[in-house]
């Protein structure tokens, strides 16, 4: 009687212990597949990274012509002359799959995007953290094909934690659903979005975060 104890407590024990092991590898397995873009490191510096000559999307090569983008001859900060930060805006809707840019009520721009199709793109309230003219993105699972590594990815804006919105080279589908949780916009569109919000990015420089003087752009999304 007291060895059937024993064995039912360890049996009890066993499956405990099995249930945590597969709690935490469907956490690990959502956070691969979830995680947006990918944050960048810490040392990235938003600059063009010449070696790279690969991309891979869902597995498969994808045509890498990206070349380094020309320099803008108009700098950021005389666009932002004069514009209170809280005036512009960003909305993501995901339902028209529309990004619209707002200064106060007055539409500034307007692009198709491509939002989360392999994982959500998230909703809610956030602020552009980190703006970077050039960074690599790498994510996904091999195993589900949804693995990506998509080097010198132009005009990305971090809103929350590794999703960001950002030109695409990848594909042209835009008006679809097509990422794995980032706001996927043309190069042009993405470029013009990049010289219109903040913070902005010092001349001469590829990368910029906010301060209290230079704060982020609010991005809205919704369905």
């Amino acid at each position: 009687m007291k060895i059937k104890k024993l064995y039912l407590i360890g049996l009890f024990l066993a499956i405990i212990f099995a249930a945590g092991i597969l709690f935490l590898s469907g956490n690990q397995f959502l956070d691969k597949i979830s995680s947006g873009c990918e944050i960048p490191s810490p040392d990235a510096s938003g600059e063009y990274e010449e070696g790279e000559r690969v991309a891979i999307f869902n597995n498969k090569p994808v045509s890498y012509q990206m070349t380094r983008l020309t320099e803008e001859k108009l700098d950021q900060e005389e666009r932002v002359l004069g514009i209170q930060n809280d005036e512009r805006w960003i909305e993501v809707d995901l339902s028209e799959q529309k990004l619209r840019a707002w200064e106060g009520g007055n539409l500034a721009y307007e692009f198709l995007i491509s939002s989360g199709k392999w994982a959500p793109t998230p909703k809610g309230e956030f602020r552009i953290w980190v703006k970077l003219k050039y960074t690599k993105m790498e994510g996904g699972i091999r195993g589900t094909r949804t693995y990506y590594y998509l080097p010198n990815v132009p005009y990305t804006q971090y809103f929350y934690k590794g999703y960001g919105l950002h030109g695409t080279y990848w594909h042209n589908n835009f008006g679809q659903p097509m990422s794995h949780g980032c706001v996927n916009l043309s190069i042009p569109d993405a470029e013009k979005l990049f010289y219109w919000t903040s913070p902005v990015v010092p001349a001469g420089k590829n990368i910029a975060y906010p301060s209290k003087d230079n704060p982020g752009t609010r991005v809205i999304i919704h369905d």
